[in-house]
């Protein structure tokens, strides 16, 4: 794990309420998101030093794995904790969306990914039970507005 990893991204989010407060709350949660898992990321990364430039150069690719609103990550984390924590839904008149296609990468370089959030949810949760995400809830540096605010980068 990252000394600085993010636990200001959606899924990390809910995992990490679920995990140290037992309770998730949603805002909204129709807001659609996409994810990618970072192992995921990775391999595309050392695959695209494998293809050739001209296959490349000059595009733009979107990698994801699924668009899925709040409210279904949330669902994926309780089922994680076996259920054994509660979703709060509250309202927002923040409803922004995103959502990303991923055809042209899979058509084009073939990339796929092979990563669920229900596995980086699960790998959440043991980095949490074997201690290597100390302060989890507080800890500046997993938490990027807290970390640019703290130098006074504003």
């Amino acid at each position: 794990y990252s000394p600085r990893q993010r636990l200001d991204v959606v899924v990390n989010i809910l995992t990490n309420f679920a995990y140290h407060k037992g309770s998730i709350k949603v805002f909204g949660g129709e807001q659609l998101r996409p994810n990618l898992h970072i192992q995921d990321m990775t391999d595309l990364y050392v695959q695209l030093l494998d293809i050739p430039a001209q296959k490349i150069n000059g595009k733009i690719f979107n990698a994801g794995y699924e668009n899925q609103k709040v409210i279904t990550l949330a669902n994926t984390v309780q089922e994680v904790f076996d259920g054994d924590i509660g979703i709060e839904v509250e309202p927002t008149d923040d409803n922004r969306s995103y959502h990303i296609s991923s055809e042209k990468i899979k058509n084009e370089l073939g990339f796929v990914p092979q990563y669920t959030i229900k596995d980086a949810v699960l790998e959440l949760k043991e980095a949490f039970d074997a201690g290597l995400l100390p302060n989890a809830m507080d800890d500046k540096r997993y938490f990027n507005i807290k970390t640019m605010l703290d130098i006074h980068l504003e």
